[in-house]
């Protein structure tokens, strides 16, 4: 089984409640993958997460720390996050650019999965901000410049394009409520597609490989139906093999 790591796919939430003329604000950590982790976990596959605050300082910053790891999955998680460590954006220090190291690392033999969300390919807004970014270069997609997020709210069903390992024997997907919109890089293969757009796209990128999945990994684009999906660890568990090419 596979090594992963999952940067992202948590976020902090500070409430202010009113009561009459008093409040007061309380804030709380909320983690978006607790599935997903128990999922690979249970598949075998040995799983680090790394929480979205964490990774400004603790993503790998060198080859040796990248090559513990045999998949690495973004989830949710924008380039702003890689980009300014506290050493650049606080004391103006020079640093290590780690989307140029991630994408080393992956033309030199390591896989990477990008997985949808409001901070994931271009974004809200475009603030994931992955556009032109080094890792472009390796996804098997092109991002496209401006906020890319199609909300679906009345459901879509993904659809197989093409036969393959990952959802071979699975049957129907569950509906999804929203994805990305991306253009398949040249060579790439789209695996899966929603509405005649891209929804699972994968690469061959020097001698590693990578993975797009458009939509999200949780809520609320992966509807609960997703979520209860009985294959719903296997899908995600043979993406992973596919990655790691185990």
């Amino acid at each position: 089984m596979a090594k992963v790591l999952l940067a992202g796919e948590s976020w902090i939430v500070s409430t202010t409640e009113f009561k009459g003329y008093d409040s007061f604000t309380s804030s709380k950590l909320e983690i978006g993958c607790t599935e997903l982790l128990n999922e690979l976990k249970n598949a075998g596959h040995i799983v680090t997460h790394l929480r979205a605050h964490d990774v400004p300082e603790h993503f790998p910053w060198s080859m040796d720390e990248l090559n513990q790891y045999d998949v690495i999955i973004l989830s949710d998680i924008g380039s702003n996050s890689f980009n300014l460590s506290n050493d650049v954006f606080i004391n103006g220090n020079p640093s290590v650019n780690r989307l140029e190291l991630l994408k080393k690392w992956v033309f030199d033999g390591g896989s990477l999965l990008m997985a949808g969300g409001y901070l994931s390919f271009s974004g809200f807004e475009g603030k994931a901000h992955y556009h032109n970014s080094p890792i472009e270069e390796v996804l098997p997609v092109n991002i496209l410049p401006y906020d890319d997020r199609l909300e679906v709210p009345q459901g879509v069903h993904p659809v197989e394009k093409q036969n393959n390992q990952i959802t071979d024997g699975l049957g129907q997907i569950p509906i999804i409520l929203g994805y990305q919109k991306a253009v398949p890089q040249k060579n790439s293969q789209v695996y899966l597609s929603v509405n005649d757009d891209p929804l699972l796209i994968v690469g061959q990128q020097g001698k590693g490989r990578s993975m797009a999945y458009m939509s999200d990994i949780a809520p609320h684009w992966a509807s609960q139906a997703f979520m209860n999906w009985q294959h719903y660890g296997k899908f995600f568990s043979r993406c992973i093999q596919w990655l790691a090419d185990k």
